[in-house]
């Protein structure tokens, strides 16, 4: 296993990490995307560590806290062996202060979490998506007061935009405090948005990556293609899937099938591998509902492909890029270069 630097963090975390959404299956929308229980958690789990994917990441919003727990009776026994990452910000229930990242809701989460999880602390909390009711400072405080009370370790956001992301590292800095070291994002080969804004603010701010959904919901799977259809018991034939244009998502798949043939490796291994080598990706998040699922995506950091394969798979996946990127660099590409063409 390839081990990085957890974004402006000194922590090694392993380039591959193993999300936990499917834990629980707590919700009729979650079950499509699984429903491990902790039995088939736990060897999920032994597996894992086994191949040197120590980091796991859930969030309280996963099935209302059940992922949390079913993860924290998988690694009983064994928490210095791990990474733990959780996240707070989703719905937990039905009443106005039960969402959001008021300094209220984010230390009486991670108070529900570190009690879920069965440890003391978490080595990343992360802010699940955007509060825009809630004053960034605030947000800032409540964080910093965790990690003096030792309950986390680091902080990072997720779901963001640019600006939220900039503006809270702004003010970070202004007063003092620590800064959000990763953002997790979504990125995979057909969903490339990733790379006008955030991924420049990543490089010049030192905030690293955590790739959510890298398949695009399965759609990366192997499972469908330009002639294969999604089967009906896959999650693809059901709306728990992201939207893709077919002629996009066939562009992608035909081109994954070219290099997975040349390689002789899964689509998935390459689709991740594609990802691993792109510029401030921290860790990739890879889902499994079975051994065999989980022991071919943890074989992706093994492959390197080629600058022509990479190329090609670059090619088949552009995109036209969003005003003002197509204009900066049909003016400025000397002066403004982006990281990735």
């Amino acid at each position: 296993m390839d081990y990085r630097t957890l974004g402006g963090s000194g922590l090694k975390i392993p380039a591959l990490t193993l999300g936990t959404a499917t834990f629980g299956g707590g919700s009729e929308f979650l079950r499509k995307w699984g429903a491990t229980d902790i039995a088939e958690a736990t060897r999920l789990v032994d597996i894992c560590l086994e191949l040197g994917c120590t980091m796991f990441d859930t969030a309280d919003g996963y099935s209302a806290g059940l992922s949390e727990e079913i993860l924290g009776q998988a690694i009983k026994g064994r928490r210095d062996a791990v990474i733990l990452a959780t996240k707070t910000g989703m719905p937990m229930g039905p009443g106005p202060n039960e969402i959001g990242t008021s300094r209220a809701k984010i230390i009486a989460s991670c108070e529900a979490s570190l009690k879920r999880l069965g440890t003391d602390h978490v080595d990343l909390y992360q802010l699940h998506a955007f509060d825009a009711l809630t004053p960034i400072e605030e947000m800032l405080a409540a964080l910093d007061a965790l990690i003096r009370a030792g309950k986390i370790r680091y902080y990072g956001v997720s779901n963001y935009s640019g600006w939220h992301l900039m503006k809270m590292l702004a003010l970070a800095d202004r007063h003092g405090l620590p800064r959000p070291v990763i953002h997790q994002a979504y990125y995979t080969l057909v969903a490339r948005d990733f790379e006008w804004e955030l991924m420049p603010l990543g490089l010049d701010q030192n905030v690293g990556t955590l790739v959510w959904s890298p398949l695009s919901g399965a759609k990366l799977s192997g499972k469908i293609g330009r002639t294969k259809r999604p089967p009906q018991d896959s999650r693809l034939a059901t709306d728990a899937s992201w939207p893709v244009p077919e002629d996009r998502l066939y562009a992608v798949t035909d081109a994954l099938e070219t290099v997975s043939a040349e390689v002789g490796r899964s689509i998935p291994q390459v689709a991740l591998a594609w990802l691993l080598a792109r510029p401030t990706i921290s860790s990739v998040i890879i889902g499994a509902r079975n051994e065999a699922q989980l022991r071919d995506n943890l074989a992706a950091c093994t492959l390197k492909l080629t600058p022509e394969q990479t190329a090609a798979l670059d090619a088949a996946s552009a995109i036209p890029p969003a005003y003002p990127y197509w204009h900066q660099r049909r003016t400025m590409m000397t002066r403004n270069p982006p990281p990735v063409m």
